[in-house]
Parts: C-alpha cells; sequence; structure tokens
C-alpha cells in the first residue's frame, strides 16, 4: 500500500513533536551520535586518502567456495557495502554491452527519450541525473538477473540480514525476486550529469509513518546504539508515499553491474561507507535549529537529500568506489548515501545494469504481481515513468528467454 498524506507540515509537526516527546533528552543523544559518527567518518576519510580501500571487496569465488571470512563480513556490514569482483566474465559482459547498444540503437531509442515521461524524483538534488535509460527488458538485463552466479551472490548479500526475530519470519533470503530496473549509458566527457547525495527507499515517511518508526526504534528511543541496520524487523512492512522511481519493493542492497571498466573520475558511484548513517540523519532532523515543519529539507515523493548544512560531518567519507572491471558488482544497503560523480573525464563508457538485491516477502511477491504484466508487454515496470518504450522494440526478451529460476524470479509461480 501506498502512504498518503494531506497535510505534510502538519504531518512533520506533529511526528517531531511525538518523537521528541518520547525522547527529551534528544540534544545530548545526538551530540554522542555526531561524535561518533564524525569520528568513524574522519577514519574512513583518512584510510581513503593513504590509499587504502574503504569499500570492502570480495571475489565472488569465495562466494561460491564459502570461504568469505568472518573479518570481511564484519567490515560489510559496517561499511554496509561491498563491491564482487568476477561475478561474470569479461568476456560475456563485454558481449551483452554491444548487444545492449544495437538494442538501443536499432530501436531509435534516443529520439524516443526527447518524449519520455519527466521523472521528478531527483528534481531537488543539486546536480540533475546521469544519462540512465528506460530500458527493463533487453535480455542481457534479463540474463544477468536470471544468473545463477548473480543470484548466488544476492542470497549471500541478503543472507548477512537477520531475517527472523520474535518468533516471525521478516523475509526468505534464499529467493531472490527480480526488481526490473534501468541502464546507464554514460559517454566520456559528459559533465554535470551526477547526483547528489542521498538515499532512497523512503524519505519524510521514516519520520512519519508508524513502520518505518518501529524499524528505527532504538533510535528514536535513544538507544541508538542498538541500532541494528541489518535487522530486518518491520522494514518489509513500512509503506512509501507512491511516486515515479521510489522503490516500493524491499531491498536489502542497492547494486549495479559494470559492464565497462571504469573507476573514480569516470562518472562513478561515491558512497558514505557507514552503514548506521541515517541514525545521524534521523536525530539530525529533530534539532532545534530546524523548523517544526521540515526535515532538512526531506520532500514527499523524491529521493532523501543529504545536504551539507545539515550533514556536513557525513560528507568527509564520501568516497568514490575502487577501479570496476567489466562483470563486477557494487552493492549498498538501501540506507547507505550514496552519489553520482559530476563529471566523466575518462576515455570510454560508463555503463551498468542496475540491478538489487532483493528477498522473497509479501511485499515483494504484491510488487511481483505488479511487475509481470509489464515484462510480457514490454512495458516500464510500475515503480517507473511510464514510457513504456520498449513495448515495440525488437529483440526485446520474451518469455522463451527465461530459465525455470528466472520465470520463478519474475513471479510466474506467484
Amino acid at each position: 500500500m501506498a502512504l498518503e498524506i494531506d497535510d505534510l507540515p502538519g504531518a512533520i509537526r506533529q511526528a517531531k513533536k511525538e518523537l521528541r516527546a518520547a525522547l527529551p533528552n534528544y540534544r545530548e543523544v545526538f551530540a554522542e551520535v555526531e561524535k561518533a559518527i564524525g569520528e568513524e567518518a574522519k577514519r574512513i576519510a583518512s584510510e581513503r586518502d593513504r590509499g587504502e580501500n574503504v569499500i570492502p571487496e570480495i571475489q565472488f569465488s569465495d562466494i561460491a567456495g564459502q570461504r568469505v571470512t568472518a573479518e570481511q563480513i564484519a567490515l560489510v556490514k559496517a561499511r554496509g557495502a561491498c563491491v564482487i569482483r568476477n561475478v561474470f566474465s569479461r568476456a560475456l559482459v563485454q558481449s551483452w554491452d554491444e548487444d545492449i547498444a544495437h538494442y538501443v540503437e536499432r530501436n531509435n531509442l534516443d529520439k524516443r527519450l526527447e518524449n519520455r515521461a519527466e521523472d521528478k524524483y531527483f528534481g531537488q538534488l543539486a546536480s540533475s541525473k546521469p544519462q540512465i535509460y528506460g530500458v527493463y527488458w533487453s535480455k542481457p538485463q534479463v540474463l544477468a538477473r536470471q544468473s545463477e552466479s548473480l543470484t548466488a551472490a544476492r542470497v549471500f548479500l541478503n543472507k548477512l540480514w537477520r531475517n527472523e526475530s520474535d518468533g516471525r519470519v521478516h523475509f526468505d533470503p534464499e529467493h531472490v525476486p527480480v526488481y526490473a530496473d534501468r541502464l546507464r549509458r554514460r559517454p566520456p566527457g559528459s559533465a554535470s550529469l551526477g547526483l547528489s547525495a542521498h538515499c532512497d527507499g523512503g524519505s519524510v515517511e521514516r519520520w512519519i509513518e508508524s513502520n518505518f518508526r518501529k524499524v528505527y526504534r532504538h533510535v528514536f528511543a535513544g538507544n541508538w546504539r542498538d541500532y541494528d541496520a541489518f535487522d530486518a524487523a518491520f522494514r518489509p512492512d513500512v509503506e512509501e508515499i507512491a511516486s515515479p522511481a521510489v522503490c516500493s519493493m524491499f531491498r536489502t542492497f542497492q547494486g549495479w553491474t559494470a559492464l565497462t571498466p571504469q573507476g573514480p573520475g569516470d562518472g562513478t558511484l561515491q558512497l558514505v561507507p557507514i552503514a548506521n548513517s541515517m541514525v545521524y540523519i534521523l536525530l539530525r532532523a529533530l534539532q532545534d535549529d530546524v523548523d517544526d515543519d521540515d526535515l532538512c529539507g526531506a520532500m514527499p515523493g523524491r529521493a532523501l537529500s543529504i545536504k551539507r548544512e545539515f550533514h556536513a560531518p557525513l560528507f568527509e567519507a564520501l568516497s568514490s568506489i575502487p577501479k570496476m572491471e567489466a562483470g563486477d558488482t557494487v552493492f549498498w544497503h538501501s540506507d547507505v548515501i550514496h552519489a553520482v560523480e559530476d563529471e566523466h573525464k575518462g576515455a570510454g563508457y560508463s555503463n551498468v545494469m542496475y540491478i538489487a538485491s532483493v528477498p522473497a516477502c509479501g511485499k515483494n511477491d504484491a510488487y511481483l504481481k505488479r511487475q509481470l504484466p509489464s515484462f510480457l508487454k514490454g512495458e516500464s515496470p510500475p515503480d517507473f515513468p511510464t514510457d513504456h518504450f520498449e513495448v515495440d522494440f525488437t529483440g526485446r526478451a520474451t518469455p522463451d528467454d527465461l530459465t525455470p529460476l528466472g520465470k520463478a524470479q519474475l513471479g510466474f509461480d506467484l
């Protein structure tokens, strides 16, 4: 279900009144959080500036061979992100990238993009948006989503979460539904096409909606050190305000698969690799220098913008992901702050397929039932602008391209 709010300023004032009443020492608690998060951000910045990797890296072969160490897992959970190397062979991914180029060219996508439905999701961010194509059903995208290797990687990521507590199972980590998402094809030399720092998966809802408050119950009670970003309790129950490009599935991790080599300076992804940074964001909005009807600029139906005027300590840790090769993947926790570099200074295309890690649960099953007709018709999925570019595209994936696993992941058996 979608959350509907008639009087947003009034709802924000009421939420802040309730949250402050429940946490009378909100100033002192935030001071603790600011100190702890600020120290962590400085530590990450120091590592980055020394040339160390601040985004953990795992070889897919170690996931497949169950050789990932407890130390690696602990670091992924602390940083809220990881790069998984060599999920696909470079030769395979190079062929996929070529197939996608041919797919968009022979179907004249560039001309159609001039008439695309306006996507206002990123409209409040200082930068605009990267060159993202409203293409969901090319054969390479479908083949990558249903692949055994990427499925195994996402099961591994799902299992980093606590999926059961208080006698309740929150999701099934072994099953990985498809959340069909778009492509990024970014030519060299493109500038001012980035994304400012933000979080997806809820903006004002995080303070207002009852199940979001339960997700962050330890934070709002002042017991912020007890908060576990990987506890799935109540997360599949939250309700978002409906909007084009607001994800209405529960994602354990957002992610993309590199179709081309790319690295810092190539208009790539940037992360604030602190899994618990949402603690700072939530409590920052309750402080006295923020207007009673404001949540640090959060807007309904938009990405949750992270602003230097309110969240300066977090920006110290903002770091570009390491050099990626074709076939590598990167994943970041659904609450992790991320951005995209404004300028692509590299020599080649910076291309990715957005493929998240999503577990099976009631919320996600409901979305699959809405999404499946989109696949069958070649339409844009329910969460996205209604461009429907691919309805008459030559070479679009069909049910004949699906394996039994691919059919299950798209919800054919629901």
